[in-house]
C-alpha cells in the first residue's frame, strides 16, 4: 500500500515515539519520516519521560510493554508535564480493556499495533486527527480566552462610564442646590428640590452599575434601600418627621428598568411627604415583592387621603413623570381606593 501524505496541516510535527522494540521504532521512524514529520525515538518509559519533559513535541506515541515505566505509567507522567503534547497510545491486537483504561487516563486517541505498512497507515491517521483536534482546541481556548478578556475590558469600560456618569449627575445636582440657595421665590426653590431628587433617584443607580460586578441589572432591594434614605434625610425634620420604611425582596432588573422604578419611587414618596400629612409626622412605606413573572410595588401612607375625582397638586409634573415612567414599564400605577390614606400600586414585568 502506498504511504498517505500528510496534509498541510500536520506537516513538520514534531513527533516523539516511545517503544522499546528498536527494530519496529526504526520502521515507524522512516514511515513517518516520508510523511513529513520530523520523529525521536525513545526506547524506554523513562527516557520519552525525560525527552518529554524538555518540550518541543507536538505529539507523543507511547507503546504499552515496556521495562521500567510501562505505557499507562508513562501516559501518566507526560500529562503530568506543565502543558503536555496528547499522547496517542499504541497497544496489541487484543487488549481493548488497556485501551479503555488508555483512553481514562487521558490518552488522546490509540492504535492497534500490527505488522506492515497499513500499521504505519493507521499510525499516520491517527496522529492527523489527532493533531488537527488538538489544534482546534488549542484555537477555541485561545478564542474564549481573548473573549474573556474582551469582555472583561468592555465590562471596566462600562463600569468606568456608570461611574463617571454618576459623578457628572451628582455635579449638576450640586450645581442645581447652588442655584436653588440664591432663589427667593419659594415655588422655584420647591421645584429645583424636585429636580434635584430624580437626579438622585438616576445617579443613584448608576453608582450601583459602578460598584457592583454586573452591569447589566440592579437589584432593586439594595437601590430602593439606597434611595428611600436619601429620601427620608431630604424629606424628615424635626418638625416635620417622616419615617420611610421599606420592605423588598432581593430582585435584579435591567438597568433601565430600575430608573424607571426609582423615578416613580421618588414622586410617590416625594407626593406622600408633601401631601399626606399637613403639618404632621406621618410614616410612608415602600414594599417590592416578588410575583409570578412580574414584581408588586407599592408606595402608601395612612394620611388624609385623596378624592377619586381630585386633581394633581401643585404643577402636574409628578403625575405626569409618574405616567411616562410607567409606560416604558408596560404598566400602569393603580390607586388602592378602600386604602385609609394613599396607596399607589404598580405590577413590574420582570
Amino acid at each position: 500500500m502506498t504511504p498517505l501524505p500528510a496534509p498541510a496541516a500536520t506537516e513538520g510535527a514534531r513527533i516523539l515515539y516511545i517503544d522499546d522494540d528498536d527494530a519496529l521504532r526504526r520502521l515507524v521512524t522512516r514511515a513517518l519520516a516520508r510523511r513529513g514529520w520530523t520523529v525521536t525515538g525513545a526506547a524506554s518509559g523513562a527516557e520519552g519521560l525525560a525527552l518529554a519533559a524538555e518540550g518541543g513535541f507536538d505529539l507523543v506515541a507511547v507503546d504499552h510493554y515496556m521495562p521500567g515505566l510501562d505505557g499507562l505509567e508513562t501516559l501518566s507522567a507526560i500529562n503530568a508535564l506543565p502543558a503536555p503534547p496528547p499522547v496517542v497510545y499504541v497497544t496489541g491486537s487484543d487488549e481493548g480493556r488497556i485501551a479503555v483504561a488508555a483512553l481514562k487516563a487521558g490518552a488522546a486517541d490509540y492504535v492497534v499495533k500490527a505488522v506492515g505498512e497499513d500499521f504505519f497507515d493507521l499510525l499516520a491517521a491517527s496522529f492527523e486527527q489527532v493533531l488537527d483536534r488538538t489544534r482546534l482546541e488549542r484555537a477555541k481556548a485561545e478564542a474564549e480566552a481573548e473573549l474573556r478578556a474582551s469582555n472583561a475590558r468592555l465590562e471596566a469600560m462600562l463600569s468606568e462610564v456608570n461611574h463617571r456618569v454618576a459623578n457628572s449627575l451628582q455635579l449638576v445636582s450640586a450645581m442645581i442646590g447652588l442655584q436653588k440657595g440664591v432663589m427667593t421665590d419659594a415655588h422655584a426653590r420647591e421645584a429645583l428640590e424636585d429636580t434635584q431628587r430624580r437626579i438622585r433617584a438616576i445617579a443613584q443607580v448608576h453608582r450601583r452599575l459602578y460598584t457592583a460586578n454586573d452591569v447589566e441589572q440592579v437589584d432593586l432591594r439594595d437601590y430602593l434601600g439606597a434611595l428611600v434614605e436619601e429620601l427620608g434625610e431630604s424629606w424628615s425634620s424635626d418638625a416635620l418627621p417622616r419615617t420611610l420604611t421599606l420592605t423588598a425582596e432581593p430582585i435584579r432588573v435591567k438597568t433601565d428598568r430600575a430608573v424607571s422604578i426609582g423615578v416613580i419611587v421618588t414622586e410617590l414618596v416625594t407626593n406622600a411627604c408633601k401631601y399626606a400629612y399637613p403639618g404632621a409626622a406621618g410614616e410612608v412605606r415602600i414594599s417590592v415583592a416578588q410575583g409570578d413573572g412580574h414584581c408588586l410595588l407599592a408606595v402608601e401612607d395612612d394620611g388624609c387621603g385623596m378624592a377619586a375625582d381630585q386633581k394633581p397638586q401643585g404643577t402636574g409634573l409628578g403625575a405626569k413623570l409618574i405616567r411616562a415612567m410607567a409606560q416604558s414599564l408596560q404598566t400602569v400605577v393603580e390607586y388602592d381606593p378602600a386604602h385609609r390614606g394613599v396607596r399607589a400600586v404598580m405590577r413590574v414585568p420582570v
